[in-house]
């Protein structure tokens, strides 16, 4: 099956979020692997093997048995091995004319022409992916581009494999998210994971839940950490000024720009861009948003010349973006180019299992901000934090630790007390019997009625309650409903 333009793209996505939605990992897994590439790359061979020291697994596509001895041999001798001791993909249209290796018998033997080889993980050490023939040599760039992808990518995969080695998700890059919860451990996995390529991630989630913490942590976690990371807060910068701050402006581009302006994708360049509450910005900004992410090429204001772009663009939202297409208040073609892999950051009261661990972290925080001793939390105040609503998520937890704080050292107490937090509580708060709690069983009731009713087919249940699909996922998992 040959693949072509924005369906080879269109598989490659498929590919990486089946790979990361994986949770088992094996050598039927692998063996689906090499299918996938094969469909990427053109290649008429693959190989694969992972091993960890006496262990070792492996996998093959369209190899005969004494293929597979060969290129086995070449992990200590041959190309596979230059791949392995260089660290790198390694790449030839015709290895029986590359003087690297037109020496080697086995490449002599069997007239070798067409190889891509890539070492697996971030220092090599996991194991190796070799592909040969076909039409590899079609396009190499684009085969070495998916396999480069693909050799990061398998890292946390193969730490799930090989059970003895740390996981990627506690790289240190994301030692900063602290968290206990199942959900919030998922988040840092799939960011782990995203962290390693190229795709765009959407980052989605109410204000305040740390989205952009994650998306500093993902640069720090990526091949472009050394360079800028730089975020910009859509909905800070007055839509006069905006394509101002995100493309900056030629010499005299505008009354303000005398001497040129450097917009934040300049000051990124070869780092990552985060725009958060993208939402937010104005038709014209998407136009040439698009024209960015599509080219890598954009025009500063009053500036003819076409300027390129290194940059990878993160997105963050706490809106709704297919309500927003729909409203026509956003692009569909943006919304399809940055929602290639998203990840929801849940709410606080989805996570309840974060508030402590995220208070201990927070009242430090402060006290080194202020310059204050740091205070322990009563036992009374541990359980109202528990048992209070966040709306505003870890920002609102912060700010109120910071006061009671300040407020503990006011009335020189050895601890943070209730009387400190100055939580106000909901009438009926826990009871059941207000008004939200009732309005919240009667939506969790209906929602699982109308998908049941739809043999829990979300679009259809979508169309039926006059809502997005998107909308249907977050309502099902508010309200804890799973099809299992």
């Amino acid at each position: 099956m040959e693949l072509r333009g924005k369906e080879v793209e269109g598989v490659a996505v498929h590919f990486y979020r089946r790979l990361l939605d994986l949770s088992e990992i094996g050598e039927p897994v692998l063996g689906e692997v090499l299918d996938a590439l094969l469909g990427l790359t053109g290649a008429r061979e693959a190989f694969i093997e992972v091993r960890d020291g006496d262990r070792l697994w492996n996998a093959s596509h369209g190899c005969e048995a004494n293929r597979i001895a060969e290129i086995r041999e070449s992990v200590s001798t041959g190309i596979i091995a230059h791949a392995l001791n260089a660290g790198e993909v390694v790449t030839t249209a015709s290895a029986v004319s590359d003087p690297r290796f037109d020496a080697l018998e086995s490449v002599r033997r069997n007239g070798i022409e067409a190889v891509l080889c890539a070492p697996l993980g971030a220092d090599a050490s996991l194991g190796v992916v070799y592909l040969q023939g076909g039409r590899l040599g079609g396009d190499p760039a684009a085969a070495k581009r998916h396999v480069r992808y693909f050799a990061r990518a398998f890292g946390p995969l193969a730490d799930r494999l090989l059970a003895t080695r740390p996981s990627r998700a506690s790289s240190p890059a994301f030692r900063p998210v602290l968290h206990a919860s199942r959900a919030m451990a998922e988040v840092v996995q799939r960011c782990s994971f995203a962290a390693a390529l190229e795709v765009q991630v959407l980052l989605t989630g109410p204000t305040g839940t740390g989205k952009t913490l994650l998306a500093e942590c993902m640069h720090r976690a990526s091949p472009r950490s050394e360079a800028p990371f730089v975020a910009l807060n859509c909905a800070a910068i007055p839509e006069a000024l905006l394509e101002n701050e995100l493309f900056g402006a030629g010499t005299g581009g505008h009354s303000a720009a005398l001497g040129g302006v450097t917009g934040k994708v300049a000051a990124a360049e070869g780092g990552t861009l985060l725009l958060d509450e993208v939402g937010e910005l104005s038709l014209p900004a998407q136009a040439k948003l698009l024209q960015l992410l599509q080219s890598r090429t954009y025009h500063r204001l009053g500036d003819p010349a076409l300027q390129e772009a290194d940059v990878r663009v993160l997105a963050a939202t706490n809106q709704d973006l297919e309500e927003a297409v729909a409203e026509g208040r956003f692009r569909a073609d943006l919304l399809y180019r940055l929602d290639v892999l998203q990840i929801r950051v849940p709410p606080l009261d989805e996570r309840a299992e974060d508030i402590l661990p995220l208070a201990s972290a927070l009242l430090r925080r402060a006290a080194d901000k202020n310059g204050l001793e740091p205070k322990r939390l009563s036992s009374e105040a541990r359980q109202a934090l528990l048992e209070r609503s966040w709306p505003g998520n870890v920002r609102e937890l912060a700010n109120k630790l910071e006061s009671a704080l300040v407020n503990a050292h006011l009335r020189e107490a050895a601890a943070i007390d209730i009387e400190d937090l100055h939580l106000t509580e909901p009438e009926h708060a826990g009871d059941g019997t207000g008004w939200a709690d009732a309005t919240r069983r009667f939506q969790r009731r209906h929602l699982l009625s109308v998908l049941e009713d739809c043999e829990w087919n979300v679009s259809e249940a979508a169309r039926r309650l006059s809502i997005t699909r998107a909308h249907v996922y977050n309502l099902m998992r508010d309200h804890g409903i799973d099809r299992r």
